[in-house]
């Protein structure tokens, strides 16, 4: 099914290019499904907070510096076809270790009022277990952040491989703050990276 870039809110009857969709809260689980009136079918549905990082930096000649982008994860969904519907919010588009306490406070306020429970964050990588952390006090949803160690746009970026972690874990875990990286799902309160070695790891 085509992934529609929607934003919903409870209740609202939507349609998009002749779909119709109906958003729905299923009672057994508590999360928000996407219901197509035609097919009676429900869809996963996704909200994407963005907010740069290495995973959405671009360069446009060999003598310039990384600058932050547009979302590179539409890009990489687009190219897909998927079974669950999304929609993606551009938060900011700073290098992590330009967030500051206000930008963390914003990104929490994001998530704390989206309708949909199960939210995926890209995030630089140097200060997303910072932010995790900062999203703790967050009850109800299943909150997965990832990033990349290289941009989006390179051959060998590991972002496509972390991005379709987080989607299988923001889809399938309970509720909480789960970071996806190197092929590996932590919970936010037990996880670091290490810089020298380039990987997240337990603590």
């Amino acid at each position: 099914m085509t992934a529609w870039r929607l934003v919903f809110t409870p209740k609202q009857r939507l349609s998009e290019k002749g779909h119709g969709f109906i958003l729905e809260k299923n009672r057994q689980t508590q999360y928000i499904y996407l219901r197509d009136k035609e097919t009676g079918k429900e869809n996963m549905h996704i909200k994407i907070f963005t907010t740069g990082g290495t995973i959405d930096k671009v360069y446009f000649d060999a003598s310039s510096e990384y600058q932050v982008g547009p979302p590179n994860i539409s890009a990489v969904f687009d190219e897909l076809k998927l079974g669950f519907t999304y929609a993606i919010e551009s938060l900011m588009k700073k290098d992590s270790l330009e967030l500051t306490d206000d930008d963390r406070t914003i990104i929490a306020n994001a998530v704390a009022k989206e309708s949909t429970n199960r939210i995926l964050i890209t995030h630089g990588t140097d200060t997303m277990v910072q932010t995790a952390k900062r999203l703790a006090d967050i009850q109800k949803k299943t909150i997965v952040l990832t990033g990349a160690l290289k941009p989006a746009l390179f051959k060998t970026t590991d972002a496509v491989f972390n991005i379709g972690c987080a989607v299988i874990a923001v889809q399938t875990l309970g509720p909480g703050i789960y970071i996806a990286m190197n092929g590996c799902v932590f919970t936010h309160d037990r996880v670091r990276k290490n810089v020298k070695q380039g990987i997240f790891e337990t603590l």
